[in-house]
């Protein structure tokens, strides 16, 4: 399989974007450049395998891709904050004061 580099730069450009915007909904999850390049990326795979499953379908071009590793990020990021006790998002202190 031959990829262009201009396909790895939007491969990337994705990522990074994604990422951000993921570490941004799930705050407190922030893995810097390269872990929001790695979790993007790993987004996209997990909301291209997710979203035609559930009948969701955002067509194509770069802000269609966006938001689709955007979703999957997110989902992607909650489930690790579930497995590694972290909850929803909620301070678990809140009630202790």
């Amino acid at each position: 399989m031959h990829m262009s580099s201009e396909s790895l730069l939007v491969i990337l450009l994705v990522g990074l974007v994604a990422g951000w915007l993921a570490g941004q909904i799930v705050q407190g999850t922030g893995f810097g450049i390269i872990g929001d390049i790695i979790i993007g990326i790993l987004g996209a795979f997990f909301g291209s395998w997710l979203l035609p499953r559930l009948g969701v379908h955002l067509g194509t071009g770069l802000i269609g891709a966006i938001v689709n590793a955007t979703i999957g990020a997110v989902v992607l990021l909650l489930i690790v904050r579930l497995i590694r006790g972290g909850g929803w998002g909620w301070q678990r202190s809140w009630w202790r004061r």
